[in-house]
C-alpha cells in the first residue's frame, strides 16, 4: 500500500505544515489491513486518528483499475514525536488494523480523470452522525495523476498495488464507542463505496 502524504493544502495546514509541490509517500504493509469488525481502538497502545481518503487499485498497464474509499488511521502523537526527532514514523502509521479499503467500484478512467470537476468523486466522513471530512478529489492541490507518475519514476510499483491518494482536512481522534461511516460518493450522490464500522 503507496500511502501519498499532504495532497490537500488544507490539511497540511491544520497540522502545521506546509502545502508540497512534489508528492511525498510512505509505504503500509499488507498486515496493517483490517478485515472486519470494530476497529479495535483500545486494544492499540497509543491513539487512532482517522483519514478518509480515495483508494486506488492499480490494474494491467499501470491503470487505475477500482476506487474505494479508505481509513488511513494515524496515531498522531506517535507520529508526531517521531518527527519531531526526524525519525522514521513507521509506528504512527503502520499499527495492526491501520488500513481499512471499502468495496472496490471498477474504474474506466483515466489517472487524469479521477481529479476532474465533471467525475464529481467526493469523500466524506461522519463520526457519531456528524460530519468530520469532506471534499471533492478536484479540490486535491497533488492530483492524483500527478502522484503515481512520480511514485512509478522510483518505486517498484506492480498490479494490485493500493495507491492511497491523501486525506481532506478535518482529522480527529476515534474512541471506543464512536459510530463512524466513511463513503466515496460519485454523480448524482451515488455512493461508489462505503465503510461503516463501530470503534471499540
Amino acid at each position: 500500500m503507496w500511502c501519498t502524504i499532504r495532497t490537500f493544502a488544507k490539511h497540511a495546514l491544520e497540522l502545521g505544515n506546509q502545502p508540497l509541490a512534489e508528492p511525498i509517500f510512505f509505504i503500509k504493509p499488507d498486515q496493517c489491513l483490517h478485515d472486519s469488525g470494530p476497529l479495535p481502538v483500545n486494544a492499540h497502545p497509543g491513539e487512532m486518528h482517522h483519514e478518509i481518503e480515495c483508494v486506488v487499485k492499480i490494474g494491467p498497464d499501470a491503470r487505475p483499475a477500482a476506487i474505494a474509499v479508505g481509513l488511513d488511521l494515524t496515531d498522531r502523537p506517535a507520529q508526531s514525536q517521531l518527527r519531531s526527532e526526524q525519525l522514521p514514523w513507521a509506528k504512527g502509521k503502520c499499527f495492526r488494523s491501520s488500513a481499512v479499503i471499502g468495496e472496490w467500484n471498477e474504474w474506466t478512467g483515466t489517472w487524469e480523470s479521477l481529479n476532474d470537476e465533471g467525475s464529481a468523486l467526493r469523500l466524506e466522513l461522519r463520526v457519531n452522525e456528524e460530519l468530520r471530512q469532506s471534499a471533492f478529489l478536484a479540490e486535491m492541490s497533488i492530483p492524483v495523476h500527478h502522484q503515481f507518475n512520480s511514485l512509478c519514476e522510483w518505486a517498484p510499483v506492480q498490479e494490485g498495488d493500493f495507491l492511497f491518494t491523501g486525506t481532506p482536512s478535518g482529522v480527529a481522534q476515534l474512541v471506543a464507542g464512536d459510530a463512524l461511516v466513511a463513503r466515496l460518493i460519485g454523480p448524482q450522490d451515488r455512493v461508489l463505496s462505503e465503510i461503516v464500522m463501530r470503534c471499540e
